[in-house]
């Protein structure tokens, strides 16, 4: 039977390996990367939900509870009002961020500028998928129109 220790890595050595990729991975909150749009075409509900929204809502809808409440969009008829859909995308809502500032606000915050038709396709992606079925097709004039009516506090 071989009793022979393996050499280790000396505890500092792994120290400083661990706080180093802590800090990457921190340091990318701080990035704009981190809440860009690049690369989501201009319409593209189904990866704006991915890249944005299912971190909170889930990738089937289901929301979540824990540090937070992130409502789930599964099976919820109150998503039958497509205006209330863009208005809690543009505006935000109990924590959540709005998503329809002009760039120079939303660089301070730390949220995304969608377009009006980013947000007419992500809103379109929500109520037709998650066992939801609402017929209005929500089009980019539309969201310009209630962009104007939405009130950031």
């Amino acid at each position: 039977m071989n009793t022979a220790r393996k050499p280790r890595a000396p505890v500092g050595a792994m120290s400083a390996s661990l706080l180093a990729l802590l800090a990457a991975s921190a340091a990318g909150a701080d990035d704009a990367t981190f809440t860009s749009t690049r690369g989501l075409g201009v319409t593209a509900g189904a990866q704006i939900y991915a890249h944005i929204c299912q971190g909170c809502h889930m990738p089937q809808g289901n929301g979540a509870v824990g540090a937070g409440y992130y409502p789930k969009l599964a099976g919820d008829a109150s998503l039958a009002s497509w205006r209330l859909v863009v208005l809690t995308i543009l505006g935000g809502k109990n924590g959540m961020p709005p998503f329809g500032l002009p760039p120079e606000a939303a660089n301070v915050i730390r949220t995304v500028d969608l377009s009006d038709a980013q947000i007419a396709d992500v809103a379109n992606y929500i109520e037709t998928h998650f066992g939801n079925h609402f017929p209005h097709k929500v089009t980019a004039a539309e969201v310009a129109a209630l962009r104007r009516d939405v009130r950031i506090d």
